[in-house]
């Protein structure tokens, strides 16, 4: 969705990773959990942290920091889990995200959304949904449908393929 598809006031879900502030549509946010034991999954990308037992299902859990290109993330009192669901074709897809920590929900008006910024041809923003201001901070809209690419989610979502012991 772009930013001139966005005609209404929403919610999101603001969290950081490392000292930039992320924000979700928190229509797409199933729940936040306080960071647990993760089982690793071998030979899987290094920003799939591995998967939880979500009260029965097998969730991947993935390093928002590592699959934007910073250092992992470290845990803390305040690192926790955002469990998110994701379309990815004609499937709804459940995952974890981890991250330094859990802002706020605010509302955000329409005009308070400006693009994502074009950076080079060889950059690829099509995850982000653009820029909101609120204060003074912009904050990263995150289009959570396409920070993953479907060969990167076909290679992880494969619940058959994976046990957790919990």
């Amino acid at each position: 969705m772009a930013v001139s598809e966005i005609t209404e006031a929403r919610q999101y879900l603001t969290f950081s990773l490392s000292d930039e502030i992320f924000a979700v549509d928190v229509a797409k946010v199933r729940e936040i959990l306080e960071f647990n034991a993760i089982t690793k999954v071998p030979q899987t990308p290094e920003f799939m942290r591995g998967v939880i037992n979500l009260r029965g299902s097998v969730v991947p859990v993935m390093d928002m920091r590592l699959k934007f290109g910073m250092a992992g993330t470290e845990r803390t009192v305040n690192t926790c889990i955002i469990v998110v669901e994701i379309a990815s074709g004609d499937d709804t897809l459940v995952l974890g995200m981890l991250a330094d920590s859990v802002q706020e929900v605010f509302e955000l008006e329409p005009e308070n959304i400006e693009p994502a910024p074009r950076i080079g041809t060889k950059l690829d923003t099509t995850f982000i949904r653009g820029m909101g201001k609120h204060g003074e901070q912009f904050i990263i809209i995150l289009d959570i449908d396409r920070v993953f690419s479907g060969d990167e989610l076909s290679g992880i979502v494969e619940p058959d393929k994976v046990a957790v012991n919990g």
